[in-house]
């Protein structure tokens, strides 16, 4: 089936109105004056397609229609080619638009188009179609509103039929489904009945293979829109799902959705057009589906008419073509009428062709319209819109065009005097056929006046004037050619001879093109020192700079000109045409053409490499090592095997260095067997039974080949036999290799070499290195632990008598926990005992040390077991009064009392400190009170919390004032009442 994509277009073509002076006949009336300057209408607005949505609230839709014209236009509407009664109530008109109140689908479906006339014609619009319905989009409620369906690689809901789609039933997806429809159009939405899924167990699980269920179709799109294809397949696992156009790229305003189930092509071109497949796979099986998309295109104009004037009696070809996707048919309508089809021509015009024409050029997928207006002139000859100039001038000794071009239809046939003598075609002077008097290698005796007449069969005019003759100007001081080097100055002189009654303009040009002195002032300065003198100066000249120089000297009348040339020698410009050949190993060939040599000999060539490792340029070695500026080929050797190049090259004189060539197409030089051997090839320790070996890995330059790898070769240091084995990792510089029958610490001799698909490179230095050492054998002694708070215990152990020790582990886990989820921690062999922190309160833990090394941990000493003192009192103390008494402060506070589950309090802690820092002085007490010294200057803050075996309590706080802050009388004052300021932290 074919689906066509539907789009409203509108063509506004409006075009600019010729005014007429002159007397035309049209067949909507009588002839004009000259001074009438009424035109026929033009559209500035015409009707578009339009969808009603139905149900709309609005209750009526407009049809836009509005043209220019003089006098102002009458409007009609038509519908399907039938009047439309504007007297009815369903109609009314607003300017030219069509108002249809409460639209009826049955009634007012169909094709309308307006017409605009007065008395120049009548023009007809673009057709417009008027069509009832909806924009609809659908979505899904699971369970209840508004709880909509995500769409995902496994759920997917079809913009084309609302469908909704589960790749693979899960048994998340129980529940009650509704289809929710609704259009952007119309405020409403509407949703089915709930319908439950219950998905079968034995069905959710079961795999197999991608099917595809939503298929795109054939489509026929227009260009410039934007076309989506629907693909989604069911499968378990959920398939992924891939797009491509078949045998092409996609196009590059492609875009696939997240889920990957939708293709959009934005903006699409004819070509887009193609065979387009969407492939779902999972690992059960594939499936796969095509469809073509066929791109055409709307009618677009490739030349259209304009308004027209045309001389009765002659001949018109209007051209009117137009491009599109089928080629569109071209018609003509004359004031709204059917007129012709095909290329419109028009022989020996008369008044009956005037009038209102339009070119329709339309296809399958609609029409565009060119609107113009035709007139026809006839009229006597009259020089009152264009008359002659009154003053000519003209050089001695030059050429002079006098125009005649007065208006007249049909056209005018012309004749000259000068004075009271007719002229005649000569060697000398030539009368036109456009009017036009011309007079060559002109004297003195050439000057008068000069009297054009033109005559038609409506008849005849004259008009006047006067030629006057003035001295030639001439060149008097002629630029010469100049050679420079880059960055000198130059000078161009000029001057000229001309008329005393003219002025005199110098202009200069460079190789055709006139110099802008404003944007070119850096380089270029006139001398205007001099009275008819117009020097050129060239500052600080570059290559660029070189070439033909033109000084022109030219009035109004005539221009003299002399050119001279300007040689900047410079440093040789880029070679062109380099070319790679014969790529080998270490080198290649190159071939390249000489660039300019800017006029000093190139002396030599220098060769520049790039790597892709690298972004800068450097020299090549080069065979010859010196490559004399006569030669166009040479040899970069020594390169790196198996590496990206790109390559330049340079050009020198004696003037500098050039600039460098459009670099080369990247190569590969061919591959070779690594020559480097890794370095620092070490190693030993790791665990049990364990011989590791570490080198440093060869960069990517040293590479030289595909499949790069290592060859690890070692053996007992007192051995006979290497054991040799393959690291495939080029990135890699450790292997570890495991034998059971291994004994600890035994010495070995390794050494290491690279290989790739060419060959082995050479083998490292040999080093000596051992095998991993046994973990220890004794579990620590002595183990105890001291219980220091509610988080935090001590364990303290005796240090093993094995000298492989290099640290010890401590394993503690909480009794309601398992084993495997122990906590470790571990210091070094020095340390006799270690603190262990953030554990739970009032909780019973287990504990055991082991004696480590690199090769493992030894067996654990006998667990011990401990609990944490319960938590630390959690309310703070509330602090009742903070007063002065004399040069101190005494500080109260409530008892606090410890809850069941918490240590019971033994004292408090009250710190004394500047506001704004942490530390202080820190008191103890066993009572509720305490008394501090008034701070000498600012604020300072008393913190007091309660203290137990499990810890500190929380904090409370209070705010007192220095000695220079307040007296003591205003503090005894306030104190009592604005009360105390406590600040609890928790």
């Amino acid at each position: 089936m074919k689906m066509w994509l539907l789009v409203s277009h509108l063509v506004i073509i409006s075009f600019t109105t010729c005014l007429s002076e002159f007397t035309w006949y049209r067949r909507y009336g009588h002839g004009v004056s000259e001074e009438d300057k009424g035109f026929g209408p033009i559209f500035e607005e015409q009707p578009i397609n339009t969808i009603y949505p139905e149900e709309s609230p609005e209750g009526k839709v407009s049809l836009n229609c509005r043209a220019r014209a003089s006098p102002f236009p009458v409007y009609k509407w038509r519908m399907n080619n039938g009047d439309i009664d504007l007297t009815s109530d369903r109609y009314s008109m607003v300017g030219g638009n069509l108002v249809i109140n409460n639209p009826d689908k049955q009634k007012d479906a169909g094709i309308y188009y307006c017409l605009a006339s007065n008395n120049y014609g009548m023009v007809r619009s673009t057709e417009a179609t008027l069509s009832f319905g909806y924009d609809l989009s659908y979505r899904w409620l699971l369970n209840e509103f508004p709880v909509f369906i995500t769409m995902d690689k496994r759920r997917f809901v079809s913009q084309t039929n609302g469908n909704l789609y589960i790749a693979n039933v899960e048994a998340s997806d129980k529940g009650n489904y509704s289809c929710f429809v609704s259009s952007p159009s119309i405020t409403k939405s509407v949703f089915s009945k709930f319908i439950p899924l219950i998905p079968l167990p034995e069905r959710t699980t079961k795999p197999y293979p991608a099917d595809i269920v939503v298929q795109f179709k054939d489509i026929y799109a227009l260009m410039g829109q934007n076309v989506t294809l629907e693909c989604f397949a069911l499968g378990n696992p959920v398939p992924d799902i891939r797009w491509r156009k078949v045998l092409e790229p996609m196009p590059s305003t492609a875009e696939i959705s997240t889920s990957g189930a939708v293709l959009k092509i934005f903006n699409i071109q004819l070509e887009d057009e193609g065979t387009y497949e969407c492939e779902a796979e999972n690992n059960r099986g594939k499936d796969k589906h095509q469809a073509r998309i066929y791109v055409q295109a709307f009618p677009e104009w490739v030349e259209h008419i304009n308004d027209t004037e045309v001389d009765i009696g002659s001949d018109l070809y209007w051209p009117c073509v137009a491009t599109g996707k089928p080629i569109p048919t071209i018609r003509w309508l004359k004031n709204g009428y059917a007129y012709h089809k095909g290329e419109l021509r028009l022989y020996d015009v008369t008044f009956e062709n005037a009038g209102m024409y339009q070119c329709i050029a339309e296809n399958t997928h609609g029409a565009i319209y060119a609107n113009a207006e035709l007139k026809i002139l006839a009229l006597a000859p009259t020089f009152e819109m264009n008359p002659m100039k009154k003053k000519i001038l003209a050089a001695k000794g030059g050429r002079v065009i006098i125009e005649c071009k007065p208006k007249a239809a049909p056209k005018p046939k012309f004749s000259w005097s000068k004075g009271t003598e007719w002229l005649v075609n000569s060697s000398r002077i030539l009368i036109w056929e456009d009017g036009s008097l011309e007079i060559n290698n002109i004297t003195r005796n050439d000057g008068g006046i000069y009297t054009c007449f033109a005559e038609n069969n409506r008849g005849r005019a004259n008009n006047t004037g006067t030629l006057v003759i003035t001295d030639p100007t001439r060149i008097i001081l002629a630029p010469i050619n100049a050679d420079i080097t880059v960055g000198e100055n130059a000078t161009m002189q000029c001057a000229a001879s001309f008329d005393p009654a003219l002025d005199l303009t110098f202009i200069w040009s460079f190789n055709g093109y006139v110099i802008d002195f404003n944007k070119e002032n850096i380089h270029y300065q006139r001398n205007f020192m001099l009275d008819s003198n117009g020097e050129l100066l060239i500052r600080n000249a570059q290559l660029k700079h070189a070439g033909r120089y033109t000084c022109t000297a030219q009035t109004i009348v005539d221009n003299s000109s002399a050119s001279a040339d300007l040689v900047v020698r410079g440093p040789p410009g880029p070679p062109g045409g380099l070319r790679i050949e014969d790529i080998r190993a270490t080198s290649v060939a190159l071939t390249w053409s000489r660039g300019s040599d800017n006029h000093s000999p190139i002396s030599k060539y220098t060769i520049q490499t790039k790597t892709i490792l690298s972004d800068d340029w450097k020299d090549a070695k080069t065979d010859p090592p010196i490559i004399e500026g006569n030669m166009e080929a040479a040899r970069a050797v020594d390169l790196i095997p198996w590496m990206e190049y790109e390559f330049r090259v340079v050009a020198t004189n004696t003037l500098g260095i050039g600039e460098p060539s459009i670099p080369s197409n990247r190569i590969k030089t061919d591959g070779a067997a690594p020559n480097v051997a890794p370095s620092d090839v070490g190693g030993g320790g790791g665990s049990n039974r364990e011989l590791t070996i570490t080198w440093v890995p060869l960069s990517r330059e040293y590479h030289y080949g595909n499949n790069f790898g290592y060859i690890v070769a070692f053996k007992p240091f007192d051995g006979e036999e290497w054991k040799k084995v393959t690291v495939t990792n080029p990135d890699t510089g450790r292997y570890v290799h495991k034998d059971e029958t291994m004994r600890p610490s035994t010495a070995f001799q390794v050494k290491v070499k690279a290989f790739n698909n060419k060959g082995d490179g050479p083998y490292s230095l040999t080093a000596v290195i051992n095998s991993a050492q046994d973990a220890p054998s004794e579990a620590p002694t002595e183990v105890g632990v001291k219980v220091l708070s509610s988080s935090e215990i001590s364990v303290h152990w005796d240090h093993v008598v094995e000298k492989i020790v290099e640290s010890y582990q401590i394993r503690y886990w909480a009794a309601h926990d398992k084993e495997a989820a122990a906590h470790r921690v571990q210091v070094t062999s020095q340390e006799y005992s270690a603190r262990l922190e953030n554990l739970l309160p009032d909780t019973q833990y287990f504990v055991e040390v082991r004696a480590c090394n690199s090769a493992g941990c030894g067996p654990p000493s006998d667990m011990i077991e401990t609990f944490t003192k319960k938590a630390p009192p959690s309310q703070p103390p509330r602090i009742i009064s903070s007063i002065r008494s004399g040069s101190r402060y005494i500080i109260t506070w409530d008892h606090v009392v410890a809850l069941s589950n918490e240590s019971t309090v033994t004292g408090y802690k009250v710190l004394y400190r500047p506001d704004g820092q942490h530390d202080g002085k820190l008191y103890s007490t066993h009572k509720h009170s305490i008394e501090v010294p008034i701070p000498r200057d600012g604020e300072y803050v008393v913190e007091v919390r309660a203290h137990s075996d499990g810890g500190d309590g929380v904090v409370s706080q209070v705010k007192i004032s220095g000695v220079s802050t307040l007296s003591p009388s205003l503090l005894g004052l306030l104190l009592p009442a604005l009360g105390i300021l406590v600040y609890l932290d928790f």
